[in-house]
């Protein structure tokens, strides 16, 4: 049996739609018989509809929602608070009333779970881990997106059957090849006669003339199906997308009701809804946003009084602006309050023992606050107060692979930007083998390949690096983070895919790299029991499934590794770095440090002398040219002093003429190394066999 209240559901769910966000409007520009005639005939519409179908429950609400608004049909005044509440009451008891229509099944068809109804696509909640998954919003394609789909099968179809065609000339090219190839037989050949051998050289050349037409026929067929095939392709993913303006009306009833929840005056700004993405993206951007505009009007935008005090508007503006950024789209909400108080995370992070012990500057204080558990609302109500909110929207962004960050702007208010794919099932990927296997990396995630010979990588305590530019980055074979079975044998080099997430990067070790091409990502049912590191699976030409690793995952999982399994690491040897310039200490710190020696650093050789006579160093590592007191005089104060006689020091520097050398060396230098010839590998061995 059809189901009869299908197209009735999507009806209702958008008429809510327009009934809220109409009933918004009316609030910040005020009643105006146009738009009070229109929110009547939607009501009107709905009220029909429902009826047709037996909805009596929602017709009668519909009727209701007439009832309070008839009156105001022809004022041109705002209305009154208590007028608006009552109207946004009515038309969410509708939205439950639709949310929890159940379709209607055929008798020989299986029920589903109890919790399997019909409900809206987008939820203003993330829901808990319990509760089960909401059901698809349905996508209204434009009707020329349809014909433009329709079309492309169309020729697709046209296409194929011109290969159809040539299957009886393949069948005719099969029988002739026969033929030949009996006659070739090696006694009926030797027995052939002239004429034979003529009428074989005809056979061969016809078969040869058929061939090549078959294979110039074929050829061409595959090659407009195989374009066809790609037209189709990028026309469905099209269908699949939604114009980020369908979620605004939900944000602007958010803001609203957050802000008279708190007795604060707030209004929302929306700015490039005309961007399209992928319908379960921006499902999930939605909760992400719902709970983004909330934070704002409860921690951002400040009381009526207090903002009349700064001189500001009494009513707060929050703003969320789409903007796409190649493959991604940005969504940033932005208010005009108060900002982040820092001093107060501050005072949270250190209550609740999270403050990490160096420093702490403000990108880490907000990334504190971004990864939840604080809040800086000094009472909890139904808005904020439990330290979730920006938790939760992480969270939500996670399962689509976007990412978010946070600006402060003391007391102009702050910025919330959230990043995501803008489809889900198209992308451009990097094919590598590895783990005896093919996987696909996500080429918005990579930021280089390239080959590393073994003796780059650095093995320290806290694990494997390797030197990318003027950074240390942490490196690991793709196959120990996807816990493969299959061994390892030795290797002399690798293939890195260098990948990024957010602020992390990692070198990723692979067999092989097999190029890039676009694919078609599909998610793994609940049921599989993978891990992290997968994003889901597609599948080559050849129908073979390869995983799509997911960034983050993999990052992680390179994360826990070096933390519950680190390398066989030197003793934490204490080394000094004096050098003026700050890129060559930071340089030689990082490349020490992920090699597992303690570092300090001094700017001067003065500096240098004061910080040894303090503590005792294993090595000190030297500039040459310096102001005040060059390298060679530290080499010959410290060679002069007792207590740091013993202590190595290797001057690095650009100055490696015959004299420069001998100079060093009669000053008691240990060794030197060339700030021009300056490599990792090296510059390591050189320091452990100090060390010895």
């Amino acid at each position: 049996m059809q189901d009869p209240l299908k197209y009735f559901r999507v009806e209702a769910r958008d008429i809510v739609e327009q009934l809220q966000g109409g009933l918004l409007e009316l609030e910040r520009s005020g009643a105006h018989p146009s738009r009070t005639q229109s929110l009547l005939r939607f009501a009107h519409t709905l009220k029909g509809a429902a009826r047709v179908v037996k909805q009596l429950e929602i017709a009668n609400l519909a009727h209701r929602f007439e009832d309070l608004l008839v009156p105001l049909r022809d004022a041109e005044r705002t209305l009154e608070p208590a007028q608006i509440e009552a109207l946004l009451g009515v038309v969410d008891a509708i939205g439950e009333k639709v949310a929890g229509l159940a379709p209607v099944r055929a008798p020989d068809e299986p029920a589903t779970t109890p919790q399997a109804v019909e409900g809206q696509r987008f939820s203003e909640r993330p829901p808990s881990p319990s509760a089960p998954e909401e059901p698809s919003r349905p996508i209204v394609a434009p009707l020329e997106q349809v014909d433009a789909v329709i079309s492309g099968v169309a020729e697709l179809g046209f296409q194929l059957g011109s290969l159809r065609r040539a299957l009886p000339e393949l069948s005719d090219s099969q029988r002739l090849a026969a033929q030949v190839a009996e006659r070739l037989a090696p006694r009926r050949f030797a027995e052939m006669s002239a004429s034979q051998a003529a009428s074989l050289r005809v056979l061969t050349a016809d078969l040869s003339q058929r061939l090549e037409r078959l294979e110039r026929e074929v050829g061409l067929g595959l090659s407009r199906a195989t374009r066809e095939l790609a037209q189709v392709r990028d026309q469905v993913d099209q269908l699949r997308l939604v114009a980020a303006s369908s979620i605004f009306s939900a944000l602007a009833r958010t803001a609203r009701d957050a802000a008279v929840s708190l007795g604060k005056q707030a209004t929302l700004e929306t700015h490039g809804g005309d961007v399209r993405l992928d319908a379960e993206v921006l499902g999930a951007v939605q909760r992400a946003l719902v709970q983004a505009v909330r934070n704002a009007v409860a921690h951002g935008i400040e009381p009526v009084s207090e903002r009349q005090q700064r001189g500001k508007p009494p009513t707060g503006r929050v703003t969320v602006e789409v903007r796409r950024r190649g493959r991604h789209i940005a969504f940033t909400c932005r208010d005009d309050g108060r900002g982040v108080n820092l001093r107060e995370v501050r005072r949270q992070a250190e209550r609740l023992g999270r403050l990490p012990a160096e420093a702490t500057t403000e990108e880490d204080l907000l990334g504190l606050l971004l990864r939840g558990g604080i809040s800086t609302s000094a009472q909890v109500s139904e808005v904020s107060g439990r330290g979730v909110g920006l938790d939760l929207i992480r969270e939500s962004l996670a399962g689509v692979g976007g990412t978010v960050s946070l600006r402060n702007h003391p007391g102009a208010g702050a910025d919330l930007t959230l990043s995501v794919p803008a489809s889900l099932t198209a992308l451009e990927a990097l094919s590598v083998e590895a783990a005896g296997g093919v996987h696909c990396i996500p080429l918005d995630a990579v930021v280089r390949a390239l080959r590393v010979e073994d003796s780059e990588i650095a093995r320290g305590a806290e694990g494997a690096s390797l030197l990318f530019g003027a950074e240390v980055i942490p490196f690991a074979p793709v196959a120990r983070l996807l816990k493969s079975q299959n061994s390892q044998p030795e290797r002399k080099v690798w293939s890195v895919v260098v990948i990024t997430h957010g602020q992390d990067r990692l070198a990723l070790g692979v067999d092989r790299l097999l190029g890039s091409d676009g694919l078609v990502a599909h998610a793994l049912p609940d049921s599989a029991d993978v891990e992290a590191t997968v994003a889901g699976v597609s599948l080559d030409a050849d129908g073979n499934p390869r995983l799509l690793l997911d960034p983050e995952g993999l990052i992680a999982a390179a994360r826990t590794l070096r933390a519950s399994n680190p390398s066989e690491a030197p003793k934490r040897h204490a080394i000094l770095v004096i050098d003026d310039s700050l890129t060559t200490r930071m340089l030689e710190q990082s490349i020490l440090e992920s090699a597992g020696y303690e570092v300090e650093l001094a700017t001067s050789a003065e500096e240098g002398l004061e910080k040894a006579a303090l503590r005792r160093y294993d090595l000190f590592l030297v500039d040459v040219e310096m102001p005040g007191m060059d390298g060679f005089a530290f080499v010959e104060r410290t060679r002069a002093d007792q207590r740091l006689s013993t202590t190595p020091a290797v001057l690095v520097t650009s100055r490696v003429s015959p004299e420069d050398l001998a100079r060093g060396r009669a000053a008691g230098a240990a060794g030197h190394i060339a700030k021009g010839e300056f490599d990792q590998v090296d510059f390591l061995e050189r320091i452990r066999g100090l060390m010895q």
